[in-house]
């Protein structure tokens, strides 16, 4: 079965959410809010951008060593960053603040479900009019490229199917729901399309390579591109293609420090795991390690045709390329089997990788960045007025640039909302309703109180997560990861009072937080200043920070 070529009767008239061609006068017109150092003002080509997003790969465990192609053309010839973290440890929630800039508690994408606002209508409404995406069609007049892996519940029928196509896309190639690799539908310009299990035409990393290669090649030449590109890799059933199905055949999951013991002093969640797992169980996530490996090759050959193909069109050094991940992954820290969701390191730590124009090779940066500043980035190197935006993020590109003194953020926020079920889960009969992600051995994953908050935060002298729970206990764990990197000691009941209550006061202004109250002073901050008033409400007592529990 042929791929559907990308036609530029397609691309340029064909599409409704494509605006015609237009002469650089007309640009100046229509594109004033984009015309920064970048614009056509300054006699410049605007710079091109490709996102490149793969689903549930990790940082911490190695999960770029596969990838020696990615890391040779884009971390080697641009910057790697080492601190890149997500404010929610799951693909919908952490998605939709890569598409907003927003952290979870403003886009209101609490889960992968439409009742957790995951492409529901309301988010169709609200927030994909003002996704960095759309802003870049609509006042930049960037051709907007999508392929791959949307939302979660992306093409649900109750939130208007494969026929929604979100605002601010030229061209739209789309996976319905969650990733796959064969077996497949995807929404053309709202059209469905289904795939077979044919590795040589439906095999969907692939698939994404060829038509984003297509795009390259039927582009309008007089606008600038981004291209969003979301592959199903390595997230399950981690079905690799053919020819990478016996790689690393003696690779396991690292046995690190936190690999296979008890989760002492840490949330009930984290306390039921069974330890030491059975010997099933560390064969099982032993397998799936190596698949996820497996599956990245074709990931690592994806990204290697786009840059091959960017150079052959003469676009390569006029173009930012952006890799990362929606959230990381464990196989068997704290005896957990498989999963994401967590407040770790592992979870919540995700590879950052960028080159382009004014990106020195060969670079590493230390500076606290999450996922909410891809889109101010991106739109700041579009030339776009960031304080238009309603982002909570922080554009990076000084950071890329290489800029000196630089005054930059110490701390992050990271929020996730529970899931569970209100039955007993039948492969744990022995737990109370309200678990998830259960597996047979009775080791749950996810529960309603698995309600956290935290402040991820970095600074000269620390290296501290401070985090809240919801539930009966308001359980706090917090860790030196100066001291500690694999996070085994919970030091909440032994350190500091002051500074711990300083760390819950900043957790409650951060949760509260829209656009630039999210970017003030953390704790460690130079210009932080700690009013111990604001602790306390009218009657005096201690104030503690609310959760939001509602759900769009």
């Amino acid at each position: 079965m042929q791929l559907l070529p990308l036609a530029p009767g397609r691309l340029r008239q064909g599409s409704p959410r494509h605006l015609p061609s237009c002469s650089p006068a007309l640009l100046l017109l229509v594109l004033g809010s984009c015309l920064g150092v970048f614009g056509v003002a300054a006699g410049t080509r605007r710079p091109n951008v490709v996102l490149l997003l793969t689903d549930d790969q990790d940082e911490v465990l190695g999960g770029m060593t596969p990838l020696k192609k990615t890391k040779a053309l884009i971390g080697e010839m641009g910057m790697t960053f080492s601190s890149a973290y997500v404010p929610s440890a799951l693909c919908c929630p952490s998605r939709a603040s890569i598409l907003t800039g927003k952290y979870p508690h403003n886009h209101h994408v609490v889960n992968n479900t439409l009742e957790g606002n995951c492409s529901s209508k309301s988010w169709q409404k609200i927030q994909e009019p003002n996704t960095f995406p759309a802003i870049l069609r609509s006042m930049c007049g960037y051709q907007t490229f999508f392929a791959g892996k949307y939302l979660n519940e992306y093409g649900a029928p109750d939130a208007g199917g494969l026929e929604h196509v979100p605002l601010g896309w030229s061209y739209w190639y789309a996976l319905e729901k969650n990733s796959k690799y064969y077996n497949y539908t995807l929404s053309i310009n709202g059209k469905a399309r289904k795939h077979g299990e044919n590795y040589s035409v439906d095999y969907l990393t692939d698939v994404l390579a060829n038509v984003s290669l297509d795009f390259l090649d039927y582009k309008s030449n007089f606008e600038p591109f981004f291209m969003m590109i979301a592959t199903p890799a390595p997230h399950s059933p981690w079905t690799a293609a053919p020819q990478y199905q016996k790689a690393f055949q003696n690779v396991f999951a690292p046995r690190n420090k936190n690999f296979n013991i008890h989760g002492t002093n840490k949330h009930w969640l984290i306390r039921q795991a069974k330890t030491p797992m059975t010997n099933s169980s560390i064969q099982f996530l032993d397998n799936a390690f190596r698949k996820r490996w497996q599956t990245l090759l074709s990931v690592d050959d994806l990204v290697e045709k786009l840059v091959k193909r960017l150079e052959f069109t003469g676009e390569l050094n006029n173009t930012y390329i952006f890799y990362t991940s929606d959230n990381g992954y464990h196989t068997g820290q704290f005896s957990l089997p498989i999963d994401k969701r967590q407040l770790y390191e592992f979870d919540i730590k995700v590879p950052l990788l960028v080159r382009g124009p004014g990106i020195k090779p060969n670079q590493t940066s230390k500076m606290l960045v999450a996922n909410i500043d891809l889109g101010p980035t991106i739109l700041d190197i579009a030339g776009y007025d960031l304080n238009k935006t309603q982002m909570d993020g922080m554009s990076f590109l000084p950071i890329l640039r290489g800029a000196s003194n630089l005054t930059w953020r110490s701390d992050v926020l990271v929020e996730y909302q529970g899931e569970g079920r209100n039955v007993t889960d039948p492969t744990c009969p022995s737990l109370s309703p309200g678990v998830s992600q259960c597996f047979p051995d009775c080791v749950c994953e996810d529960a309603y109180n698995n309600t956290y908050a935290c402040v991820r935060t970095m600074s000269a002298l620390w290296n501290l997560q401070y985090c809240e729970f919801d539930d009966q206990e308001v359980f706090v764990e917090v860790y030196n990861l100066t001291a500690d990197p694999d996070q085994i000691t919970n030091i909440a009941k032994s350190i500091d009072p002051e500074l711990l209550g300083k760390m819950n006061y900043r957790l409650m202004m951060l949760q509260s937080c829209s656009g630039p109250t999210c970017r003030t002073p953390g704790v460690f901050d130079p210009r932080y200043r700690f009013d111990p008033r604001l602790m306390f409400s009218n009657r005096g007592s201690v104030r503690t920070r609310r959760f939001s529990k509602h759900l769009l």
